[in-house]
Parts: structure tokens; C-alpha cells; sequence
């Protein structure tokens, strides 16, 4: 029998009870009394575990620590192909920002009326005063230009090296097709330079220099390019210092070229024997439609030689020999010609010295000739046919 102080219950007065001892927890001891030590070691061993888990080791940093650089590098690289691209400038087919850099780099003012015409297809500036280096800056603005198809820079005193910027440009331009560079005095500069133009460009149709100052040394370098080019249709050389040596070397190109259908030489320096030259090529040409040999010196001589033309020329439809100094003798000798002409539809003969006698002979030759489709003849004589 159990003492009454070790009875369940609570312990009697002025005894001291005894605590049953303490189990350990189950899932360590499972039934079994295990030391403090060894639970303090579970609990480390539990806590290390953890933190490996949760916190990578040095290797793994250093990995991670270069895989950012490695990001963060090709982001810097994607940022800067993104600017790059924002920094580009669109397209402009008007040229505007290239010619206002164009006249701060050669210290010239911009051209309000161009700004304000560089979108239309027919620019017309003449008598603005350009000068070479206006030319320049005009020129590298109307490189890139897609809506003037028609220029023009008469009387801008260009010189030589404003039409060598101007033939620069039409080297690159493939849109302008009537160019008028008129009283400039280009030279034998810039006929060099146009000739080099004319050999490359395929769009320019019509060009106008007249009063330009080409003399002999500046048709040499035209000549070059007109057998070439098979593009132009229109050429204006008027008003310009051509003699008879020019007369040679322009009529064995024009002989050869297979483009022009309009040519006016008007104004020149050809003589009997520029004219005879002339008259050859004129011959052979098998395409020119338009001619205008006025104000010329041709004489008898030009005359016989233009009327040995028409015999075997069958495309010319309009000639003007106004003002030649062509008297009785030449026009008789012309109207040979004529009498075997079948396409000339417009003679232009006014103001010769062949008195109404030499306007009869041309009247009668053209009657004479049962082919003739001439439909106006000019003579404008002063005296009246008797």
C-alpha cells in the first residue's frame, strides 16, 4: 500500500511531491529520454540546412553576379541600337535641310523663293544673282529633290564653277528634264563640265545655254558629248562666239547623234565655211526636226551648201536662214534644193539681200515641186515684189 503522499491528488500538508519525469519530444526521442546535447545538434544541423537552402553559396553568386553583367551589357547594347535609330533624319524629298546646311557651309543667305518654290515642278529663279557658290548650295539641295522636273537658272552669273556644281547635280537627279542655264558665262569650264554631264545623264531632254561665251575651245568639248547622248531632244546654243572651226567639229556630231530634234545655233560666227560643214552633218542627221541657223554669216556659199542638204535630207520639217547675208545668187542656188524636198514645212528667209527676183526663184522651185508640203514661207522684205 502506496503512502497517502504518493496517492493521486494533491499532496498532503508538509509533504514534498515528487514530479514525474519530463518525456522528450516525441518526434526525437520517439519513446526514449535523449540527451540535451543531441537536440541542440539536431536544432544547428536543421537551421544550416535551411540556410543553405534559401541562400546560394559564393560559386553561385559569382554565376549570378555575371549573368547580370552579361544582361545588363546587352541591354546597353539594345539601348543603344534604339538610339541610333532615333537619331536618323527621314527623308526629304524637297532638300530643304541640305540646302540650309549647304548655305551655312558656303556662307551664303538661303533663297526665301526657293523655300517657298521647292516643291513645285517648275522652278524658275532667273535673275537672282546666285553666283558660284549660291550654285553650290542649290545644287547639293537638288541632288536629293523628286518634284522640280523643270529648272531654271538663267542670268545667275554662275561662271564656270556654278555650272560645274549644277552638272554635278544632274549627274545624281533623275528627275529634272528641261534645264535652262542662259546667260551665265560658263565658258570653256563649264562646257567641259556639261559635256562630262551629258555623257552619264539619261533624263535631261532640253537644255538651253544660250549666251554663255563658247567659242571654239568650248565646242570641242560639246562635240565629244553629242554623239553619245541619245537622250536630248533640244539644244540651244545661240548667242554664243561659234566660228567655222566650231562649225567642223558640231557638224561631224551631228552627223552622229541619233537624239536632237531641235537645234538652234542662231547668233554665231559661222562663216561660208563653218556653214558648209554644217550643212553636212545636217545632211546625214536623219532624226533633227527643227533648225535655226539665223543671224549667221552664211553667204552664198552656206546657202548652196543648205540647199545641197535638203536634197537628201528627208526629216527636217522647219529651217530658219533669216538674216545670212544670202543675196540673188545664194537664194537661187537654195532653191535647187527645194525642188526635191518633200518635208519641209516651214522657210524662214527674211531679211536677206536677195531681192524680190531671189524670193520669186524660191516661189517657183517650190511650185515646181509636185512633193512640197511647205505651208508657211517667210521672207519680210522690205521692198514689194514686182
Amino acid at each position: 500500500m502506496l503512502p497517502l503522499w504518493s496517492q493521486p491528488g494533491p499532496a498532503p500538508a508538509g509533504t514534498v511531491g515528487v514530479r514525474p519525469p519530463s518525456r522528450p519530444r516525441a518526434e526525437l526521442s520517439r519513446g526514449r529520454i535523449v540527451p540535451r546535447s543531441i537536440c541542440e545538434r539536431s536544432v544547428h544541423q536543421e537551421r544550416d540546412a535551411s540556410n543553405r537552402t534559401n541562400t546560394p553559396d559564393d560559386s553561385e553568386g559569382n554565376e549570378s553576379e555575371e549573368k547580370a553583367d552579361e544582361d545588363s551589357e546587352k541591354e546597353e547594347e539594345w539601348d543603344t541600337d534604339l538610339e541610333i535609330e532615333e537619331t536618323k533624319e527621314p527623308f526629304d524629298p524637297t532638300g530643304k535641310s541640305r540646302y540650309i546646311a549647304a548655305c551655312q557651309l558656303y556662307r551664303v543667305v538661303p533663297i526665301s523663293y526657293f523655300l517657298r518654290h521647292m516643291k513645285d515642278s517648275e522652278l524658275i529663279m532667273k535673275h537672282h544673282g546666285l553666283g558660284a557658290q549660291g550654285a553650290k548650295a542649290l545644287s547639293l539641295s537638288l541632288m536629293t529633290n523628286t518634284s522640280i522636273i523643270k529648272l531654271n537658272l538663267s542670268d545667275n552669273w554662275l561662271d564656270g564653277e556654278g555650272a560645274a556644281a549644277v552638272a554635278e547635280m544632274l549627274k545624281e537627279n533623275c528627275y529634272i528634264s528641261d534645264v535652262d542655264l542662259s546667260d551665265n558665262r560658263l565658258g570653256v569650264k563649264g562646257a567641259e563640265a556639261l559635256s562630262a554631264m551629258l555623257l552619264e545623264n539619261t533624263t535631261v531632254l532640253t537644255l538651253k545655254l544660250s549666251g554663255n561665251e563658247f567659242d571654239d575651245h568650248a565646242a570641242k568639248y560639246l562635240s565629244d558629248a553629242l554623239p553619245a547622248n541619245n537622250k536630248m531632244e533640244s539644244l540651244d546654243l545661240s548667242h554664243n562666239m561659234l566660228g567655222d572651226t566650231s562649225g567642223e567639229v558640231l557638224g561631224m556630231a551631228i552627223a552622229e547623234n541619233t537624239g536632237l530634234k531641235k537645234l538652234n545655233i542662231s547668233w554665231n560666227y559661222f562663216r561660208s565655211q563653218g556653214a558648209a560643214a554644217l550643212a553636212r552633218g545636217f545632211e546625214a542627221n536623219m532624226f533633227l526636226r527643227v533648225l535655226d541657223l539665223s543671224y549667221n554669216g552664211f553667204s552664198n556659199n552656206g546657202a548652196a551648201a543648205l540647199g545641197e542638204a535638203l536634197k537628201v535630207n528627208n526629216v527636217l520639217e522647219e529651217l530658219n536662214i533669216s538674216n545670212n547675208r544670202i543675196s540673188l545668187e545664194g537664194a537661187l542656188r537654195f532653191a535647187v534644193g527645194l525642188k526635191e524636198n518633200q518635208t519641209l514645212k516651214r522657210l524662214n528667209m527674211a531679211r536677206n539681200p536677195m531681192q524680190s527676183e531671189g524670193c520669186f526663184g524660191i516661189l517657183k522651185s517650190i511650185q515646181a515641186n509636185s512633193g512640197a508640203v511647205v505651208e508657211i514661207l517667210d521672207f519680210s522684205v522690205s521692198q514689194e515684189f514686182s
